[in-house]
């Protein structure tokens, strides 16, 4: 393999693993609109770069045996998963108490990583169908999608600040609305 098709290899995993930690990005900067602290941004980032890691690995070893029927309901599962979180930040936005039913901790963030991921899980069947590099391919998912979850989540935070009481409500209706739009092809 000479370096030219090497270095376009990477560049196309680059931009791939950008478009995929885009939803990241964007489900970050909602979540990033309720409070949090730097810690937690941390660990929400590491996270979902494990899940970004571990989706597409699944995904490409099935995809190496399967199909890619299971892509369209990997989709279908986080567009709904997103839809459920954004619900549900938008209602308690407007309750009385300052705790949402979800928070990305424990459980909470499990599933929110598991939401932004399964996109991931899709591609990765679809790489498997091709025959990509597994290592190479997962780790620059991963880094991609933590970094881009950091810079999500840190610039909600920033903008938190600004909205105030109304952050929650806009952090829930960007979930809600990307999930509407995974489920919805428009």
């Amino acid at each position: 393999m000479d370096i030219q098709s090497i270095i376009g290899e990477l560049i196309t995993l680059l931009i791939m693993a950008l478009a995929l930690g885009m939803d990241a990005f964007s489900v970050g900067l909602g979540m990033g609109l309720i409070k949090l602290r730097l810690r937690q941004i941390f660990y929400i980032g590491v996270t979902i770069g494990v899940f970004h890691i571990w989706m597409p690995l699944v995904g490409m070893l099935i995809g190496r045996l399967l199909t890619d029927t299971f892509g369209t309901i990997a989709t279908l599962l986080g567009g709904g998963l997103l839809i459920l979180l954004g619900i549900q930040m938008v209602f308690s936005s407007f309750k009385k108490d300052d705790e949402p039913l979800i928070t990305p901790v424990g459980f909470g963030l499990i599933v929110f990583a598991l939401s932004v991921s399964l996109d991931s899980f899709s591609v990765g069947l679809s790489l498997g169908i091709y025959g990509a590099k597994t290592f190479l391919t997962v780790a620059i998912f991963g880094i991609v999608s933590m970094v881009l979850t950091w810079l999500g989540l840190l610039v909600g935070k920033r903008v938190q600040n600004w909205l105030g009481s109304y952050s929650e409500a806009l952090g829930g209706a960007i979930l809600l609305a990307f999930g509407i739009k995974l489920l919805l092809p428009f």
